[in-house]
């Protein structure tokens, strides 16, 4: 089974999503199907197929959580052995050289993802061109609206 990089706070947030599946979600619609199963015929009762559907849909996000905690590779910035190296969980300060912009990121699983929070996936254009860079490096991906250049700033492992 292949393994995909996550780093602490990112396994939390699944385990609590999974959590929060098995304790409240899954007891409702469970509650929900019984209702509506009191209500006698099944073949035109519209509440019972929606709570099946749901139920069908609970199940199978609670096999994925399952399925991605278990092949996840939990990662430490704070532990990783990177030289100065922009490397997977690394917070990275960012100019761009056409705008002048600075953005700080951190480079994240999949799964953790989250522009609002400065959370950007490993597998994005950025966070591949930005890999194995050093401070005072370039680099360059493409974006829908172009190429973009991106002077590194900084680099921290937090």
């Amino acid at each position: 089974m292949a393994t995909f990089p996550m780093t602490k706070r990112g396994t939390k947030l699944l385990k609590d999503k999974l959590h929060w599946l098995k304790t409240v979600e899954r007891p409702a619609v469970i509650q929900s199907i019984a209702e509506a199963r009191a209500q006698g015929d099944l073949s035109e009762n519209a509440d019972y197929d929606a709570a099946k559907e749901k139920q069908g849909f609970i199940e199978a996000h609670i096999s994925d959580l399952e399925a991605k905690l278990s092949a996840a590779q939990i990662i430490e910035p704070t532990s990783v052995e990177a030289d100065g190296r922009v490397v997977f969980g690394a917070t990275v300060d960012l100019e761009d050289l056409k705008s002048g912009e600075c953005k700080t990121y951190q480079i994240v699983g999949d799964d953790e993802a989250d522009l609002d929070q400065d959370l950007i996936s490993i597998s994005s254009p950025i966070a591949q061109a930005l890999i194995g860079k050093y401070e005072g490096d370039v680099a360059a991906f493409h974006t829908p609206g172009g190429m973009r250049e991106v002077e590194i700033v900084r680099i921290r492992y937090i």
